[in-house]
């Protein structure tokens, strides 16, 4: 339990793979100017280092509601999920243009980041236990739809998270100010919630049928 939420530990399920791309599918060089989610692709500009409150983790993202947004995410992954996580566990922006799905070109714009990607590889699903992911269904409710995760995907990665609106969206303004008011009243936002109750769980899965490949 920590600040009265849930924690939930232990070892991760055990992961398979679904069918992959073959070879000359497997990893193509990302051309476009934006990334898969419409942000502008960037080798620095707008990236900084952001710390994970609450946590010894830094990570690279884009400045602004983004970053506020995913920085939520990690943060209750890493309260809830897995408390021994470090900064070489998660990834964030990349200037590697190689890609082996559309929607890893969002680390290259920095609205992405992936979390122990050797644990829950590209083309793996089924690598967290079912009260894991219903912490993840509950941590995307709270995201309101802002963020995707990998596990939805038609071709899946469990670690990666993603902005799933585009530049100046409203909703992603809206949300990033709820999490930054959670941010100084306490008993609310990361730490302070408890994902298994119904009015939750309901949400969660309104949102898990929303986002479904």
């Amino acid at each position: 339990m920590v600040g009265g939420a849930l924690t939930v530990t232990g070892l991760p399920g055990t992961a398979y793979a679904t069918d992959r791309p073959q070879p000359s599918e497997a990893t193509s060089a990302w051309s476009k100017d934006t990334s898969a989610n419409g942000w502008p692709v960037t080798d620095h500009d707008g990236i900084a280092p952001h710390k994970v409150e609450g946590s010894p983790i830094t990570v690279s993202l884009r400045s602004g509601d983004s970053a506020t947004v995913l920085l939520y995410a990690a943060r209750r992954f890493f309260y809830e999920l897995d408390s021994e996580l470090r900064t070489e566990d998660i990834s964030g922006h990349t200037t590697d243009r190689a890609v082996a799905a559309a929607y890893e070109s969002n680390l290259l714009s920095g609205t992405a980041l992936t979390i122990r990607p050797g644990a829950y590889p590209l083309g793996a699903k089924d690598g967290f236990f079912p009260q894991e992911v219903q912490v993840i269904r509950d941590i995307l409710a709270d995201c309101e739809g802002t963020v995707r995760w990998g596990g939805d995907e038609k071709f899946p990665k469990e670690s990666h998270f993603q902005i799933d609106v585009k530049p100046g969206d409203k909703k992603l303004t809206r949300v990033a100010a709820k999490i930054r008011s959670w941010d100084t009243t306490p008993g609310t936002g990361a730490g302070a919630t408890d994902p298994f109750t119904p009015q939750r769980r309901r949400d969660a899965d309104a949102l898990a049928r929303t986002q479904a490949a």
